[in-house]
């Protein structure tokens, strides 16, 4: 049987599993599938292995707590915690509730976390106690002096915030006697209790809110994207059936479980065909490899600057990776080489490009598994069918897209390039309580403006040409980074490219490539100028190249690369 036959073959099999589409609430899956397969690894870790089962015993354990501690629902819960068992176990807990979740990222400097959780209004907030070098218990100190005294009054940072839990490192005592814990938080059976649990999930519903999603942050201005019970699952399920998962599967990834990313398309998409997540707290290329060996996962989910490390890294070593047979590497652009360097390096036959953001409940368009290369280079996909969960009026998928004119917001011919567009009922309805954000957002007829340039091809395929706020004026011409930066990763002497528009005297703006070369190659800038003076119009020609290492590049907790950073840091070294 060919693949084509055995992925169609699969979401037949993926359709007739789940067969009428229902829509469920997060724990209301969770449930369902540990009902059924209660021993099945569905969370592996280093540490651990845990199963359907003991995750929705301990999940309700949890909720029982966090009922007794005065949580209501609708009310917030902020998780600030690392990939692992606590951090999925705490998902499913508040989800439990009837409380939304938002998870936080746990690098957040006190200042940052204290500005997101001041947008938020959270009634308690889990949190680690340390994680490397990140010391947490002094950051809450800094934000609310006393929470570990039992200071119970509200603060002007954070007046709702009723309840702090924290996760004792390595497992130990506490190091704030005082502080609530998470082990302490989860109860047994208590008939008031689970009376109480009990009439929550009756009253609940698929299209509550489940998740707070705080943007990734490319631009500098985290928005709060909101998502349903029901966006979640159905955009998970659309993944799975997609990427053709076969029972079982089992996915790594290191990319944090408080992006939509490794959320929907790795541990809930997981959950239709009852695998397993391999989850690693940070991301080490060697790690990563060692992992796929040793958990025998047959997925892998990368943004491209991971790819590229795990590519340098397996050539320079030795793993069985014959159990891997698919990659999903997306979020951002990535070179034309990558895609050949992950089949051959790797050994994965499958190999997928994505596009979609918090605001779709993640992925929204995918390319064809198993399809060819140049699909993976010259565009994103197409919207991915959902079988079942799929939306009649969009002939099975689950968002659409069309491209407008910035300015006026007029529709474009298909071909024709604009700011992309997307409606469906796995996109937002808008951010937590900004209003003007929504607004500005949200177009007549429910559509949400991306923030990306591109356009729909004949064919129904989308094609990215740049981020809108990337582009900048070179002497009244307008110049599309990626264009560029395609044409830099085309060297073979350059790993990764981004480039920034830097303030110029006499033409308003001038480009500035960042360069991460090549493994032990060393580029010279004004050859590398005039290469690109060979290739692009003079206006898209940067006008100076700075050299960096991947190591050094400013990311968002999800992989991408934030180009306003760049941008400052370039005004900064080129001011003479």
């Amino acid at each position: 049987m060919s693949f084509l036959d055995e992925a169609d073959r699969r979401r037949r099999d993926l359709d007739d599993r789940h067969r009428p589409w229902r829509s469920l609430t997060l724990t209301g899956m969770l449930d369902d599938v540990a009902a059924r397969f209660p021993a099945r690894p569905f969370v592996i870790t280093e540490e651990e292995t845990v199963g359907y089962g003991d995750l929705a015993q301990r999940s309700a354990r949890l909720a029982r707590g966090l009922i007794a501690s005065g949580v209501r629902p609708g009310e917030r819960v902020a998780l600030v915690l690392p990939n692992g068992t606590d951090m999925i176990a705490a998902r499913f807990a508040v989800a439990r509730t009837g409380a939304v979740a938002v998870p936080v990222s746990f690098r957040l400097h006190a200042g940052e976390l204290a500005e997101l959780l001041g947008l938020a209004r959270p009634a308690a907030l889990i949190t680690m106690e340390a994680f490397r070098d990140i010391d947490a218990l002094e950051a809450l100190d800094r934000i609310v002096p006393g929470w570990d005294r039992g200071d119970k009054r509200p603060t002007g940072v954070l007046p709702d915030l009723r309840l702090i839990v924290t996760v004792p490192d390595g497992g130990g005592e506490a190091r704030r006697p005082g502080a609530a814990t998470l082990p302490a938080l989860e109860l047994g059976p208590r008939p008031e209790l689970d009376a109480e649990l009990a009439a929550r999930a009756a009253a609940a519903t698929a299209q509550d809110l489940a998740t707070i999603f705080y943007t990734s942050g490319t631009t500098g201005v985290p928005k709060g994207v909101l998502s349903t019970h029901d966006m979640e699952l159905r955009s998970a399920y659309g993944s799975a059936y997609t990427r053709a998962f076969e029972d079982g599967r089992r996915i790594l990834f290191a990319l944090p479980l408080n992006h939509v990313f490794a959320y929907v398309e790795g541990l809930l998409a997981a959950m239709f065909v009852a695998g397993s997540v391999v989850v690693q707290p940070v991301f080490d290329p060697g790690a990563s490899l060692a992992a796929i060996e040793r958990h025998r996962a047959g997925e892998a989910l990368f943004v491209p600057t991971m790819s590229l490390a795990i590519v340098e890294a397996a050539r320079k070593t030795r793993y069985d990776l014959s159990s891997l047979h698919s990659v999903m590497s997306a979020a951002s652009s990535a070179p034309a080489r990558l895609w050949n360097d992950l089949s051959e390096v790797l050994g994965a036959p499958q190999l997928v490009t994505a596009y979609g953001m918090s605001e779709t409940s993640a992925a929204t368009t995918f390319t064809r598994p198993g399809g060819p290369v140049d699909d993976l280079v010259h565009t994103v996909g197409w919207p991915k069918p959902a079988g079942i969960a799929g939306e009649g009026a969009l002939d099975g998928a689950l968002a659409e897209y069309k491209a407008v004119d910035q300015v006026t917001g007029a529709d474009l011919p298909r071909g024709r390039e604009g700011e992309l567009v997307a409606r469906g009922p796995i996109v937002s309805s808008g951010y937590f309580e900004q209003p003007e954000a929504t607004a500005a957002a949200i177009m007549p007829g429910g559509w949400l403006r991306s923030g990306d340039l591109g356009f729909v091809r004949e064919d129904g395929a989308l094609v990215l040409t740049g981020r809108a706020k990337d582009v900048y004026k070179c002497g009244g011409e307008m110049v599309m980074p990626a264009e560029v930066e395609a044409c830099l990763t085309r060297r073979p002497d350059i790993a990764q490219a981004y480039v920034v528009g830097v303030p110029d005297a006499r033409m308003g703006e001038v480009g500035c490539a960042w360069v991460v070369p090549a493994e032990q190659a060393k580029p010279d800038a004004e050859e590398v100028i005039g290469y690109c003076r060979a290739e692009l119009a003079r206006f898209k020609v940067p006008a100076y190249v700075l050299f960096t290492t991947a190591d050094r590049l400013p990311l968002t907790v999800s992989g991408k690369v934030q180009k306003f950073k760049l941008a400052e840091r370039a005004a900064a070294e080129l001011t003479p």
